[in-house]
C-alpha cells in the first residue's frame, strides 16, 4: 500500500497548521492534524450551490466562503450565467496556490474561470464591507457553526454576525452554511431571529450513500 505523500503546508493566522497530502491521486487538506476536507468525498459541498441558489439570475452575485479543494466553487460555476460572477474569498494564499497547482485539476481548474474572482480576504471583512450585493452567501470555511477551523469565524455565526450577512445580501438572497452535525446548536432557530426563513438539508458525503454532511440555507426576508 502507498503511503501518504505530504505535500505542503501553510499557516493560518491563529497560527494553526494546514497541510496538504496526497495518496494514491487521492488529495487531502488537515488541519492540526485532523482531515479538513478530502477530495473523494465532496458531493455536499458540489450540493451547496444548487440548494441555496439554483436559478441565479443573469447578473448574478455568489460569495463564497472557503476555496477548499474548488468543488463549492465548480459548482457554482456550472450554474451561473455568462453575465454572474463567483467572488472566492479564501484567507490563506497557500491553499489558492495549491488549487492554482497540484489542486487545480480535480474540480476542472475553476480559479481560470473568468467569471472567478478570488480575493485573499477574511469572508468575515468581505461580508462586513458589503451592502445588498450578494444574490448567495456559501459558507464552507468551518466545519459547521459550532466547530470553527479560525476563533474568528465564531463572529459569523453570532447574532450579530447573521445580521451583517442578512445586510450583504440582496432581496430573497440566500445563504447556506455546510456543516458536519446535524443540529448545528439550533442554527436554524438562529437563522429565524435573524430575520431569514431557514431550512436544513442533510446530503450524503460521497455519491448517493454513507455519511452524511448538513446545508442549512436562510432565505432573507
Amino acid at each position: 500500500m502507498k503511503p501518504w505523500e505530504h505535500l505542503d503546508t501553510a499557516n493560518t493566522p491563529d497560527d494553526k497548521t494546514l497541510q496538504l497530502w496526497r495518496h494514491d491521486g487521492d488529495y487531502a487538506i488537515r488541519a492540526e492534524g485532523y482531515d479538513l476536507m478530502v477530495s473523494r468525498a465532496h458531493h455536499s459541498e458540489d450540493a451547496m450551490m444548487s440548494v441555496a441558489c439554483p436559478r441565479p439570475p443573469a447578473d448574478a452575485a455568489i460569495l463564497i466562503g472557503g476555496l477548499g479543494m474548488g468543488y463549492t466553487l465548480r459548482a457554482t460555476l456550472d450554474l451561473l450565467p455568462a453575465g454572474g460572477t463567483a467572488v472566492v474569498s479564501e484567507l490563506i494564499p497557500k491553499v489558492v496556490e495549491w488549487n492554482r497547482g497540484v489542486l487545480g485539476p480535480l474540480a476542472g481548474n475553476p480559479l481560470d474561470d473568468p467569471r472567478t474572482e478570488v480575493v485573499e480576504l477574511d469572508v468575515v471583512r468581505v461580508i462586513r464591507e458589503s451592502e445588498n450585493r450578494f444574490d448567495s452567501i456559501l459558507l464552507d470555511v468551518d466545519n459547521g457553526p459550532d466547530s470553527t477551523t479560525q476563533d474568528g469565524n465564531r463572529r459569523l455565526y453570532t447574532p450579530e454576525g447573521l445580521a451583517k450577512i442578512h445586510r450583504a445580501l440582496r432581496a430573497r438572497g440566500t445563504v447556506a452554511v455546510w456543516a458536519v452535525t446535524k443540529d448545528g446548536g439550533g442554527f436554524e432557530r438562529r437563522l429565524r431571529k435573524a430575520g431569514f426563513e431557514a431550512k436544513t438539508h442533510r446530503i450524503t458525503a460521497h455519491g448517493e450513500r454513507g455519511r452524511k454532511h448538513v446545508v442549512f440555507v436562510g432565505t432573507k426576508v
